[in-house]
């Protein structure tokens, strides 16, 4: 079978290389985060809830590309820290809507110096007028990969 572009082997794939590239990005951030005593999830969640306060377990999950359960872990770990408020009970439904607390955006500030440090080194590694475009190359590989 012919690979779908000009490839010598796997190696040369698009999809290898965007893992490759996921797998650094990935492996920078946990050595960051460490130092902050937070992994991706976790930060990914702090992030979120910063910017669209009172999400729910399920939309968390979604916008942090984690599962529920796993993401009731996360959850769980970041009330215990008290990096986050929920209500005990809510009115209706099930889900008890989230915030940071005054320390979770202390912390928050903290990791996303080093986080934004390994974006940064990211971005100056593409010529700046090319950024734009690889952006939108993403989006596209993700919406062509959810039809």
């Amino acid at each position: 079978m012919e690979p779908p572009h000009p490839a010598n082997d796997v190696l040369d794939h698009v999809g290898y290389r965007l893992k490759r590239a996921h797998a650094a990005l990935r492996g920078a951030m946990d050595k960051a985060l460490r130092e902050h005593g937070l992994t991706v999830p976790q930060y990914a969640s702090l992030e979120v809830l910063a910017a669209r306060p009172g999400m729910s377990n399920s939309d968390l999950a979604r916008a942090t590309f984690v599962t529920r359960q796993s993401m009731n872990v996360v959850m769980r770990g970041l009330e215990d820290a008290g990096l986050i408020d929920r209500p005990g009970t809510v009115e209706t439904g099930r889900a008890r809507p989230a915030t940071l607390t005054a320390e979770g955006q202390r912390l928050l500030q903290a990791a996303q110096e080093s986080v934004y440090a390994i974006e940064a080194r990211m971005t100056r590694a593409i010529p700046g007028h090319r950024l734009a475009a690889l952006l939108e190359d993403f989006d596209r590989i993700a919406q062509a990969l959810d039809d």
